[in-house]
């Protein structure tokens, strides 16, 4: 028999001691007698290479310290095995509730630790802490760690922990199905914790059949061991999963006393407050002192779990014995602290005499214990091991005391005072103890039912049914409809309604209706709205639903699209082969567009030859641009097409010239237009948009009915007041919008003396509004009673640049986060020769292989464009590799393709990108491009989104969301369309909006309704920031809004910036 300790932490892991490295790990392993210990930590690269550098295999899949770094032990004996480990914490929003579990994994092996922290790697942050932090359902993450290592043992942690556990009273769950739904077959065993045992577990039934084990969760290695495993089977790897799978070879569990644990009974420690179940659910479970919500123990919450009485055993039980540490039990009873000379010496002179602590305080004989550090100790471990204990129970994370002698009878004893308990009580300790009881006193006499308790408010829905206006605009008859719909006032809700309306009740088949959307991500909403509206995906199979691009494109005859990237390579070599040097690539790009979407050549800028060369170099890589897809649209003769017999149109606001003539083009081939959106949120006139665009439409259709949609079901009445005090200030006079929901809390305004404090500010607050991101700070000043989930928090900021530096605040502080939008990433040379790569492999893009030959394999522009007209004669993409030579750039390329196509349309983008970043190196934009990746299912889909996507359908992530729970970042613009429970609108300073550009004229209209859209996008709670001096929008809202300072946060050398971020 063996015992094993399988859940601790490294020094790479948050509040841990900086000896946590893997020789002391070994030496207390010894000192402590356990034979086998996690590493934890898989997860951190750093840990993973240290473990890589300073173990070797032993068993099957355990290791050993390499001898020439153990460190001297006063016990001998064999060497300790490690297993590998590690902790997640997953915080997400499920069920309607804020969920925050930690789960331990075990591993055969470091190649196994290696792709499992691969495939979490495009998940979140995991460099920055031992626990990493994720988004992440553990539903999912059980699913990813058994797809990744079938082996995998999987263990939910500490299962009672009040903040941070599957069953915890705060943030957990009512049962095992509840959390792991159809994988709950793949636990077999949780983690109980130190504040429960055996015994309290035995009272759940939905425990039965699972194997209880308990570890030291140590987060220093003289903790290793207080509470562990006693397992009777072969040490490896298999055996030991076994034994914790299926309970053979598993004989039990050393345990922590219930009541020492930090959890265990109900209170407050900031009031002094300790209570037992009973206490707190007279008192409703709130602090009689503050009024605020108790934290509830673990023996509360299993009392409320439990169906069996208290003792009942079931069959099959385990059993326990249950422990204190070995230098503990000396200072109780030498009488001096557990770290002082005297217990420290008497505790070392046992080990070199007698042996290892857990031998010491389970086997050892009382006389020779006697003979080394005295009668009080001997007698100690006599009435531990018969359990003739005095316990008093920890709360509210302060550690309970177990005492074994009675105050004075170590004096009696021998003859000298000595402190009465475990764990020593100094005089700070007696002091809080007395002013505690003071604070018991004043609440017998007081009275209790001057309390407040907040009442929760529910997520704002449109309400059932359809509002008047929205009933309107639905069921109307006009063949021509236009309605102007405000921020939160259900457009979305009205447009799947009146889809609904021409199915249900105008007969419309399905194929018979197009919908275009201003984003992918609108498109996959609306589709996936119509399907539950309808009755499921058949229902809407024939609908055509999307963008204009995506619309137009599936009415063309396929050719490759050049993405900007490729557009930019064209523009270059007709510049140099025209031998111009006024214009730089990108802005005969820009041109070529403005042209293509009506300006004149001379309004433009653009020499004639110049445009008719672009447009010749398309037509002879075959090739067309994004504008060319709506302009060869509008050529089509679109007479008798069922699918535009019904079209509806959203966010019509954002549309531009040739967009508004597709829209005639459609419309003219059907029966009925709707169109939907709001004039106070045009944001898109750099691109041709205008907030004229409904009276234009107007002119188009004389017939158009217009219909007002006035009631907001989004916002809280403090937040649409600020943000119709702002838009009043365009033209237009007073809008009319009314609030639906109840009033929330008052607007916030907070100005820093710079952007880096705004950053860490933002970063606090999220963690506050969080509960906390661990155990330390869930317990410190100012959190949450309610806790927000990650996915219900967006920052928005102006411009991509500003979100970079909170970026990595967040990041800092392990708080998961998603990055919506374009990015400078994209114009990265070797994020170009990436996709310009998969690009001409996947289909025959003659302009994608030359920017991939030029940018991938440094071949020239004229030996480039000569192999993309052979590589554009060639039957396809692998028959040109296949036939090329071993010589030449061409042939590299050829090699490449070879090895990448037979997996290209198979592995999903984020590993083909990987396999393309081992053969040509990575960079930080490749990270990104990586990133975002994660998000995509195949690589064509993601080359076209890369292409065709706008500001809101590209996200990557610094917690890289495989499913819920991040903090979404993104520009104002990338917001459009969104709604959030929380917004922070970030860097709302003076020169960053409205935007002053040196040399570019300011829309100071349209930066208002660009500030207007930020600030319509929250729900519940919305908080301004700036740094420096506040945008003079911000000056404009009402009176009411709370404006307070930041204080200022120094950045310090890289070396040491980690220590800035402390709590504020």
């Amino acid at each position: 028999m063996y015992i094993a300790d399988l859940h601790i932490h490294s020094k790479y892991s948050r509040a841990t001691s900086r000896d946590l490295d893997l020789p002391h790990l070994d030496l207390w392993a010894r000192r402590k007698g356990i034979a086998l210990v996690a590493t934890g930590d898989f997860t951190h690269p750093a840990w993973r290479e240290e473990m890589e550098n300073a173990l070797e295999p032993a068993e099957e899949g355990l290791y050993t310290l390499k001898p020439d770094l153990r460190l001297p032990c006063e016990v001998q004996g064999e060497a300790p095995r490690f297993v590998i480990s590690g902790e997640i914490s997953s915080i997400y929003k499920k069920n309607g509730k804020t969920r925050k579990v930690h789960s331990v994994i075990l591993l055969p092996d470091l190649a196994s630790a290696q792709a499992l922290s691969q495939r979490l790697e495009a998940i979140g942050n995991i460099h920055s802490d031992g626990r990493p932090i994720l988004g992440l359902d553990c539903r999912d993450l059980l699913e990813i760690a058994l797809d990744a290592c079938p082996s995998a043992v999987f263990i939910p942690a500490h299962i009672w922990t009040p903040h941070f556990s599957l069953l915890g009273a705060f943030s957990g769950f009512d049962s095992l199905e509840e959390c792991f739904g159809d994988l709950s077959g793949e636990i077999h065993a949780v983690e109980t914790g130190l504040s429960s045992d055996p015994p309290m577990n035995w009272r759940v039934p939905d425990l039965d059949g699972l194997t209880l084990v308990s570890n030291s969760d140590a987060h220093s290695p003289a903790k290793l061991g207080r509470e562990a495993n006693l397992l009777d089977c072969a040490l490896s790897y298999p055996a030991m999963a076994h034994a914790i799978q299926t309970g053979e070879g598993f004989c039990g569990t050393l345990e922590f006393y219930p009541e020492e644990g930090k959890y265990h009974l109900d209170g407050h420690r900031n009031c002094g407050v300790c209570l037992e179940p009973s206490e707190a659910r007279k008192l409703g479970d709130v602090c009689p002192v503050c009024g605020r919500r108790l934290t509830i123990g673990v023996l509360h919450r299993v009392e409320a779990l439990a169906l069996r009485p208290e003792g009942a055993r079931p069959e099959g039980a385990k059993p326990f014995e249950s422990l204190v540490p070995l230098p503990e039990l000396l200072s109780a009873s030498l009488g001096a602290g557990a770290a002082s000379r005297r217990v420290q010496e008497a505790y070392f002179s046992l080990l070199r005499a007698l042996g290892d602590e857990m031998y010491i305080l389970r086997e050892a004989d009382p006389m020779d214990i006697e003979r080394v550090a005295g009668f009080a100790a001997a007698e100690g471990v006599r009435r531990l091991r018969a359990g003739r204990v005095r316990r008093k129970g920890g709360f509210d994370g302060e550690y309970g005391e177990i005492s074994l002698f009675e105050p004075g009878e170590l004096a009696m004893l021998e003859g000298q005072m000595a402190l009465p308990g475990l764990s020593p009580v100094d005089a700070a300790r007696e002091q809080r103890a007395r002013e505690r009881a003071k604070k018991e006193q004043k609440v017998a006499e007081g009275s209790l039912d001057a309390r407040e308790t907040e009442a929760a408010q529910g997520e704002a829905h449109t309400p059932q049914g359809l509002n008047e206006a929205q009933r309107q605009a639905v069921e109307t008859a006009a063949p021509h409809v236009a309605v102007i719909a405000g921020p939160g006032t259900g457009k979305t809700f009205t447009l799947v309604e009146r889809i609904a309306y021409l199915v249900e009740v105008r007969g419309a088949k399905s194929a018979e209706i197009t919908a275009v959307t201003f984003t992918r991500q609108a498109a996959e909403e609306m589709r996936a709205r119509l399907e539950a509206r309808l009755g499921g995906k058949k229902a809407v199979r024939g609908m055509n639903i999307g963008t204009f691009h995506a619309i137009c494109l599936a009415l063309l005859e396929k050719k490759p699209l050049l993405g900007e990237s490729e557009a930019r390579d064209v523009a270059r070599g007709v510049l140099e082969a025209g031998g111009s040097k006024g214009l730089s690539p990108r802005a005969l790009v820009e041109r070529v567009s403005q042209v293509k979407n009506g300006a004149s050549l001379e309004s433009a800028g653009l020499p004639e030859d110049l445009y008719r060369a672009y447009q010749a170099r398309l037509t002879e890589l075959g090739a067309r641009d994004l504008d060319d897809v709506l302009l060869e649209a509008l050529e089509m003769d679109l007479a008798g097409k069922r699918a535009f017999t019904h079209v509806l149109v959203d966010e019509f606001q954002d549309i531009n010239a040739v967009q508004r003539r597709l829209v005639r083009h459609f419309a003219a081939a059907g029966k009925t237009l709707f169109a939907i959106g709001d004039p106070d949120q045009s944001i898109y006139g750099f691109r041709g948009a205008d907030a004229g665009c409904f009276a234009a439409l107007a002119r188009d259709w004389p017939d158009l009915q217009v219909i007002r949609l006035r009631e907001n079901y989004r916002s809280t009445p403090q937040i649409l007041a600020a943000a119709l005090q702002s838009i009043s200030a365009n033209p237009g006079g007073q809008r009319e919008l009314r609030a639906a929901r109840p009033d929330g809390e008052a607007v916030r305004a907070l100005l820093a003396p710079d952007a880096f404090s705004e950053g860490v500010f933002i970063a606090k607050e999220i963690g506050r509004m969080t509960g906390g991101m661990d155990m330390l700070a869930a317990h410190g000043g100012g959190v949450r009673e309610t806790a927000r989930a990650f996915s219900e928090i967006a920052v928005l900021c102006r411009t991509r640049r500003q979100l970079e530096t909170i970026e990595a605040c967040l990041r800092h502080d392990d708080i998961p986060c998603v990055i919506a939008g374009r990015g400078d990433f994209l114009q990265d040379d070797a994020v170009r020769a990436a996709q310009a790569f998969f690009a001409s492999l996947l289909e025959k893009d003659a302009a994608a292989f030359s920017l991939a030959l030029r940018l991938g394999y440094d071949c020239p522009a004229e030996e480039a464009e000569a192999a993309a007209r052979a590589y554009a004669e060639a039957p396809s993409p692998l028959a040109f590799a296949q036939d090329a030579g071993d010589l030449g750039t061409t042939a590299l390329w050829a090699r490449d393709a070879r090895d990448f196509a037979p997996r290209a349309e198979k592995e999903k983008p984020r590993k083909l990108l990987e396999g393309w970043c081992a053969a040509h190196g990575k960079n930080p934009a490749l990270e990104k491009l990586l990133a975002a990746a994660a998000f995509a299912q195949d690589m064509p889909s993601f080359l076209n989104l890369l292409a065709t996507g706008e500001e809101a359908d590209i996200r990557r992530a610094a917690g890289k969301g495989y499913a819920s729970g991040a903090v979404r970042l993104m520009t104002l613009h990338g917001a459009k369309g969104l709604e959030f429970p929380v917004v922070f609108l970030a860097g709302v300073s003076e020169g960053a909006l409205p935007l002053e550009r040196e040399d570019e004229p300011c829309d100071v209209e349209e930066e208002r309704r660009l500030f207007f859209v930020g600030l319509t996008r929250a729900r519940e709670e919305l908080i301004l920031t700036a740094a420096g001096a506040y945008s003079p929008f911000v000056q404009e809202l009402p009176g009411d809004v709370r404006r307070a300072s930041i204080p200022a946060r120094l950045r310090a050398p890289a070396a040491e910036q980690l220590s800035l971020f402390d709590e504020l």
